[in-house]
């Protein structure tokens, strides 16, 4: 399928993940669409419930777009949930009013492991069809960022039948049954791996994997159940887009900080950092020197900084660009880069006001950085 989309006007955002020299440090937030803004409320009261947004491509292209009408952000990211894919394994998903998302089926026994396969990609027309819409709608202003849980954040869904506090059922399974464990990951693993590339054809510019439970693992278990099929993932990946360009790969670990030298050999452009992890010491490890090998780091604002008055929000994102340290500037040749994010989502509490400050912050004081 070939699309011709409009020619980028920001290309800013994937300069960073490829870490050539820009001028200021590009800015995105994780579920920067959603439930902290006014309009996107009213949106999906429009749709009736999350998946009615969720499935139906104008609005998911009305609420992708929604923050950059406020904010001058620096990509977009596709409005999905990370759990479509166990959905179209057929596990039924759906969220109810004010909770979390839960699954009609669990996977915890050797008969329903063996029945899990990778589904049919035609099941997820909605969001392939979703990329393609915001991709037109965005008319070449930023980048359009695709993403999916990693294999092991989907199976703690898979097994746990929703999200839990100590993820007893899913370790469970892991310590008494690897063997198991490690046939989800696989079937996981393979299945985003499509998912993601039919993204890419079309329309994604960058894609993210989101490890968002790689953190509650064991130091040896992590490397094993979580990042061996993130590598899976990332070596099925398609490099280029429908527009011939490089796509950059993300991987963020939610409290994955304490595991970048093992993270370091990924096969991925940049790497996502929680609040927890310092970026200048995460730069030490996996930034690179200029001219050399390395990764891109993302982040790493905590996420309730944002309730805070204004002139607090700026203070708290210099000192985050501070901690990168001055990125290189250098246009010949590539470097350690920054995109700013937050550690985490954003909290649906937070005040617009409140990013709009954070916006301005991160863009001014990352070109004086680089003045200096």
């Amino acid at each position: 399928m070939t699309t011709s989309f409009a020619p980028l006007q920001n290309d800013t955002f994937l300069r960073a993940c490829l870490r050539q020299a820009t001028d200021y440090t590009p800015l995105w937030l994780m579920r920067q669409a959603g439930r902290y803004l006014p309009e996107y409320k009213a949106t999906r009261a429009r749709a009736g419930s999350f998946m009615g947004l969720a499935t139906n491509v104008d609005y998911a292209t009305e609420v992708t777009l929604q923050p950059l009408e406020r904010f001058p952000l620096d990509a977009a990211i596709l409005f999905s949930d990370i759990l479509t894919v166990p959905d179209a394994m057929g596990l039924g998903l759906s969220f109810a009013q004010g909770e979390g998302p839960r699954f009609a089926k669990t996977v915890r026994d050797e008969a329903a492991v063996n029945a899990l396969a990778v589904p049919d990609m035609d099941k997820l027309r909605y969001v392939f069809d979703a990329v393609t819409s915001i991709r037109k709608a965005l008319n070449g202003r930023v980048p359009l960022i695709g993403f999916s849980g990693s294999p092991w954040t989907l199976a703690c869904y898979m097994v746990e039948g929703g999200g839990s506090d100590d993820y007893r059922l899913v370790k469970s399974l892991m310590y008494s049954r690897p063997d198991l464990m490690h046939r989800i990951l696989a079937v996981n693993a393979d299945a985003v791996a499509q998912y993601l590339n039919a993204q890419i054809d079309a329309g994604a510019q960058a894609v993210m994997v989101f490890d968002s439970w790689g953190g509650v693992l064991a130091d040896g278990m992590f490397q094993q159940f979580s990042l061996e099929y993130t590598r899976r993932v990332l070596a099925q990946l398609k490099r280029t887009g429908v527009d011939g360009q490089e796509v950059p790969r993300i991987v963020f670990t939610k409290g994955g900080g304490i595991w970048l030298q093992d993270m370091k050999a990924l096969d991925c452009e940049v790497l996502g950092l929680d609040w927890t992890a310092n970026l200048g010491q995460a730069r030490a490890i996996v930034g690179g020197q200029v001219g050399g090998p390395g990764k891109a780091l993302q982040g790493n604002i905590d996420p309730n900084v944002l309730f805070a008055p204004p002139e607090m929000v700026a203070a708290q994102a210099r000192a985050v660009l501070d901690s990168f340290g001055k990125p290189h500037t250098d246009r010949t040749t590539t470097g350690p880069t920054h995109i700013f994010n937050l550690g985490h989502g954003i909290s649906q509490h937070t005040p617009p006001e409140h990013v709009a400050a954070l916006v301005e912050a991160v863009h001014s004081h990352s070109r004086a950085l680089r003045q200096a």
